[in-house]
């Protein structure tokens, strides 16, 4: 008896523990979102003021919102880019630890440079591309390394740590988005974009610190069997594809077969991803546009029990607050009882919806900016309510956008997937960016979208996409990779519920 008890002690399994680093890399990423959407939260107001309209001359007011928008979308554009960069450049290369150490330090400097130069407009804008290349190039490798941490005898706590993990990203904005346009306002720009940077260099220091309990995966050299080299071969040898194959089989003489299948997925989930273009080429304005109609609104709360007076880049706070309620309603309340009835909440059902609700939030703030045209000021609570409808949106849209990235590609290519989800962030802002440019070079397009009319050709721009969306989505291609695994060559089954 006692033999069978110290042996069931001995094969009994140890506890898993935390690995020691975790502590550093949370505290480096709550650190490292203070200071991006710190910075974000008054960038807009403070191009405006600072550069393009500084004595608020009403004639300069549409082309200086365009101009500061037009910057600020650009910066997310680079920002969003290059993740899919920085991820290969690791990998191949560097390693995630070097990658992140070195540009982290760039970054910190792009953050000094948005303080020092916050009277010259040149300067100011080499900062924030600095910026944006320290946020895109660490942003794919920062939570690969989480995982990266872990072996198989704590596997197990790997949810836990991502959860941890996340709730940081939101603290750390959530907190920044409130402190750092208090800071703008009472203190001014050096200290509201200096603050950012004295937190990036926390981070980099908290990320130093944890250097000798990382486990350091090495790069793996250069990777023929990616989605670059293997597209490139198919459409300069398409001369070579036999009767009945596809675009890209004629790759797999000269690829890993599988590989190739992975990349036909990919292109099917880029699909589904096209559509979420839409909502990435308006979400980012609820951090720029959006902040300077705020700024001409009614912008006292008033609770009954306290009264107070909200700043303009203080709104984007509620996105966070919002996120936090809905992502536990939708998962635990909403979809389970719509699936209960009956309709079931597909991913692409989801896509649809979200893009709806984006297309709500945009008449709500095209009644806004229209009562603003007429010389109005009204309640902020408006602005709130659009908030409301853009954080579902941002659930329906976001959240099952890469979900659907995970469970529809094949392990091989999820971390490609990921960067290429970044990408169509970074296309979004792009569109923006652009459509902001042609604004501020006056013309046709500064006379068509004056005013309200801007939100409204953006409701028109995702009602279009949100209709060619339900007449394509059942005839969409789809393989679910989690209940359908990959089998070499095989064709993706096809799936006609939307």
């Amino acid at each position: 008896m006692q033999e069978n008890q110290a042996t069931a002690l001995k094969t009994e399994k140890p506890k898993s523990r935390f690995p020691k680093s975790v502590p550093y890399i949370i505290g480096n990423e709550a650190a490292e979102r203070f200071s991006f959407y710190g910075m974000r939260s008054v960038l807009t107001l403070f191009l405006v003021n600072q550069f393009f309209n500084p004595t608020d001359n009403p004639a300069l007011t549409d082309q200086a919102n365009a101009h500061a928008n037009k910057l600020h979308h650009l910066f997310v554009m680079v920002a969003y880019a290059l993740p899919f960069v920085g991820g290969m450049i690791a990998d191949w290369f560097t390693g995630k630890y070097k990658l992140i150490l070195y540009v982290s330090i760039i970054y910190c400097i792009g953050h000094v440079m948005l303080a020092t130069f916050d009277g010259g407009l040149t300067g100011f804008e080499f900062g924030l591309l600095v910026v944006a290349i320290g946020a895109g190039g660490i942003k794919s490798c920062v939570s690969a390394n989480v995982g990266d941490q872990f072996d198989a005898t704590n596997q197990d706590l790997l949810s836990k740590v991502y959860g941890w993990f996340y709730f940081s990203i939101n603290a750390g904005s959530m907190l920044s988005t409130v402190a750092i346009p208090w800071t703008y306002e009472h203190f001014g720009p050096k200290w509201a974009f200096g603050i950012p940077g004295i937190l990036m260099a926390l981070a980099t220091i908290i990320f130093f610190a944890g250097r000798k309990m990382y486990v350091k995966v090495p790069p793996q050299g250069v990777n023929r069997n990616n989605l670059v080299f293997i597209t490139w071969y198919a459409l300069t040898n398409q001369s070579k594809r036999k009767k009945g194959e596809s675009f890209l089989d004629v790759s797999k003489n000269n690829f890993d077969p599988e590989r190739v299948e992975g990349i036909k997925a990919v292109y099917r989930v880029m699909t589904v991803f096209f559509f979420a273009l839409a909502f990435w080429a308006v979400w980012d304005q609820c951090l720029s546009e959006w902040t300077l109609y705020a700024e001409k609104m009614d912008r006292v709360i008033n609770l009954g029990f306290a009264k107070f007076t909200i700043y303009p880049g203080q709104l984007s706070t509620f996105n966070t607050v919002f996120l936090l309620m809905f992502i536990p309603l939708f998962n635990y309340v909403i979809y389970p009882w719509l699936d209960k009835r009956g309709l079931k909440t597909t991913p692409l059902r989801r896509l649809g919806a979200g893009l709806f609700l984006t297309i709500l939030s945009f008449v709500v703030i095209g009644v806004i900016h229209t009562n603003l045209d007429h010389g109005g000021s009204p309640s902020i609570w408006w602005q709130v309510l659009a908030f409301l409808i853009l954080s579902a949106a941002e659930v329906l849209v976001s959240i099952t956008g890469l979900e659907y990235a995970y469970t529809h590609s094949p392990k091989s290519m999820k971390s490609t997937m990921t960067g290429i989800w970044f990408l169509v962030v970074s296309f979004g802002n792009l569109i923006t960016a652009v459509v902001n440019g042609l604004i501020e070079g006056g013309g046709w397009w500064a006379t068509t979208l004056k005013g309200a009319n801007y939100e409204w050709f953006f409701v028109g721009f995702i009602a279009i996409f949100l209709i060619i969306f339900i007449i394509v989505s059942p005839k969409m291609k789809e393989r679910n990779y989690i209940t359908n695994p990959v089998v070499d060559g095989e064709v993706a089954a096809n799936s006609n519920q939307p």
